[in-house]
């Protein structure tokens, strides 16, 4: 970490010790850990309360899915750095959390470096996903329909985003590449317009 005014992490895990490793570990390397929940609910709160700058969530709480704390927390800050940090492996759940708006995605299992280095991912690049084997997820993903990575990018941001110019803004491209990517999203998807898009990508689950 860089120093100065130390960055803010709430950490979201229904266990104890898991709660306590990572707050161990945040403040040897210099961070602020200014609140722990241990659900759904109570992550909510705390996230209203403490206005973090980073959050670590899990994806299985007691009282519900972790990623409805990604998708909120994400709609309220772009600048929140969101890490999801669980024991699920499955191409499905990273992809969720790709498309929900968590910055990076690290496994239980994987070394204390590696959270950490998620958390530092985090916070310098809230908005830029970290995942391993987020190629191989999307490939898969996308076999069905042919759309590339790029395509099912686009595609993820039409519920939220919905114009050509802000999606090109969020993504660092111009209009007329949106455009395009657009063009061949409908025809991959055998659909007309933006709205059908939309439902054809939650209906074979390339939007969650």
């Amino acid at each position: 970490m860089t120093k100065g005014i130390p960055l803010s992490v709430l950490i979201i895990d229904d266990h104890q010790v898991v709660r306590e490793g990572l707050r161990t570990a945040l403040i040897r390397e210099g961070y602020l850990v200014v609140g722990e929940a241990a659900s759904r609910d109570e992550g909510f709160a705390q996230i209203a309360h403490k206005n973090p700058d980073i959050i670590i969530v899990d994806l299985h709480l007691p009282d519900g899915s972790g990623l409805e704390i990604v998708e909120w927390a994400r709609k309220i800050s772009s600048r929140i750095g969101i890490v999801v940090l669980t024991l699920s492996s499955t191409d499905e759940h990273l992809i969720a959390a790709l498309h929900a708006g968590a910055s990076a995605y690290v496994l239980k299992s994987a070394p204390l470096t590696e959270v950490l280095s998620a958390v530092l991912h985090s916070s310098t690049s809230p908005l830029t996903f970290s995942g391993e084997g987020l190629s191989q997820a999307l490939k898969h993903e996308s076999e069905l329909f042919g759309l590339t990575p790029r395509e099912l990018e686009v595609l993820a941001l039409l519920p939220s985003k919905g114009t050509s110019a802000n999606i090109a803004t969020i993504l660092f491209v111009t209009e007329a590449t949106i455009k395009s990517h657009l063009a061949s999203i409908y025809r991959k998807l055998s659909v007309a317009n933006r709205t059908e898009a939309v439902v054809a990508g939650i209906k074979n689950g390339l939007i969650s």
